[in-house]
């Protein structure tokens, strides 16, 4: 009998033993991130937070976004769930903002290189498809339990999209535009940042709202090793048979899971439009 599970138990029990300060390290610096983030988001009032934020809803994805924003937003509140929403927030924005930062770059090269495209995908496969919950498993041997496991596994998990979709929009710059601007003597880099990466924006941005999505959902799953927010309420009502709590945290989730994707699909769609008027 094959048994990976127990080498894998082993490698994983090797990196804890002999890359102890680093973990250390990283926890506390994700640790001051995550609570940065969280004071930064605690100092604005709620009323002024729900306002802004439907006025940026409805610049950016019209009016019925904004009204439902501000309804939605104002029902969380009502309902009591105010800190846990923002504690969700705080843990989606860092995660999605390191997964985007690893996984941009990481897409970059792999639309650049032929043999290091080939070598991702199956790695983000198994990304992709490995259930969200063994992520928790080395998140917690590595960092124990509360919010810094939760933004690792939510980093994994959420990763593979800004990678793909990075990778794919630079593919699809058009082969001629390409030539042109090295005909002109352009460097490899003024290549990428003044041409390529324009013109890939659009798809960038889906893959953008794509990270921030799924680290949405993790961030849910996360509580079931203490990492808080909304998905602590979510576990509270599954554990506790309290169904109308469950469902309240239910519907706080959704809300904040369509106010994320109408806004940051709108950045996509306004790149869209301008590239398309500019061609």
């Amino acid at each position: 009998m094959i048994r990976i599970g127990k080498y894998i138990e082993q490698f994983i029990n090797w990196l804890t033993h002999n890359f102890g300060p680093f973990f250390k390290a990283v926890k506390h610096v994700v640790e001051v991130m995550v609570n940065s983030v969280q004071g930064l988001l605690g100092i604005v009032p709620a009323y002024v937070f729900i306002v802004l934020l439907a006025i940026l809803a409805w610049r950016r994805a019209g009016w019925s976004v904004g009204i439902f924003t501000l309804a939605g937003l104002g029902l969380i509140f009502g309902m009591g769930y105010w800190p846990q929403t923002m504690e969700t927030l705080a843990l989606i924005l860092v995660s999605a903002c390191i997964a985007l930062i690893i996984g941009i770059p990481f897409g970059i090269w792999a639309a650049r290189n032929q043999m290091a495209g080939k070598i991702m995908r199956p790695v983000l496969d198994f990304m992709q498809t490995m259930p969200a919950f063994v992520y928790l498993i080395p998140a917690v041997l590595f960092f124990g339990l509360g919010k810094v496991p939760g933004v690792f596994a939510t980093i994994i998990f959420a990763m593979p999209p800004a990678v793909r979709l990075t990778t794919l929009g630079i593919q699809q710059v058009p082969g001629d535009i390409v030539e042109a601007t090295r005909s002109f003597g352009a460097t490899r880099a003024q290549l990428l940042f003044k041409v390529e990466l324009p013109l890939a924006m659009p798809t960038i941005l889906a893959g953008v709202n794509q990270t921030i999505m799924m680290a949405l959902s993790m961030v849910v799953i996360s509580a079931m090793i203490a990492a808080g927010g909304l998905g602590e309420i979510v576990l509270k009502g599954i554990t506790q048979l309290k169904i109308g709590i469950g469902f309240e945290g239910g519907i706080a989730v959704v809300i904040l899971a369509i106010i994320l994707d109408r806004v940051t699909q709108s950045f996509g769609k306004k790149k869209a439009k301008t590239k398309t008027s500019n061609q």
